[in-house]
């Protein structure tokens, strides 16, 4: 008898665990086509979404061009830039996420930054998501940029950097971050 409650218990949280991993599962490389700009990327999006067309058509052009600021890029690599998240709102319709995306995109490629410690949010022209992700991170423009330590924001670059170049505007916010430790 005593064999048989335990497998029923543990049938009950083996059951119990799924539901909760499928309660929290998230849709990601949501597309949808709207009639004023054609397909539009909403929600979670992984890299691979802007790689693909529509969408290339003005990433890759824009990455691939785009040269990093070595001497701030040296810097960066001083700092452990890992122990940060990173959270990218942008619309694909967006003039400015056409430019600063991708450029972003190369700079974190060249620092090899995780790819799984970039959430990459895709929001309509009300700048709103399926999630309501805007609620939690109060992106008004687009792109934002927001880095994060141990689950709270230390910084963020919204719609253009105000130094002319992302990398030193990163780099500002990381060392911000160090003398405020």
């Amino acid at each position: 008898m005593k064999k048989l409650t335990r497998i029923l218990l543990f049938s009950g949280v083996v059951l119990l665990s799924l539901q909760s991993c499928t309660a929290q599962k998230k849709t990601i490389n949501h597309e949808i086509e709207t009639t004023s700009d054609g397909e539009m990327l909403l929600g979670v999006q992984s890299k691979s979404q802007l790689l693909k067309a529509p969408y290339s058509e003005w990433y890759n052009p824009e990455h691939d061009s785009y040269i990093v600021d070595q001497k701030t890029i040296t810097e960066l690599k001083k700092v452990n830039l890992s122990s940060y998240n990173i959270v990218m709102a942008l619309g694909t319709w967006c003039g400015d996420s056409h430019r600063e995306v991708p450029r972003f995109m190369k700079i974190l490629e060249t620092l090899n930054f995780p790819e799984d410690k970039l959430t990459i949010i895709a929001v309509d022209r009300n700048k709103e998501s399926p999630d309501g992700a805007e609620k939690t991170y109060s992106f008004g423009l687009v792109p934002t940029i927001i880095v994060q330590r141990d689950d709270k924001e230390i910084g963020r670059i919204v719609e253009y950097p105000t130094s002319g170049y992302l990398e030193r505007d990163l780099l500002a916010i990381l060392k911000k971050d160090m003398l405020n430790r």
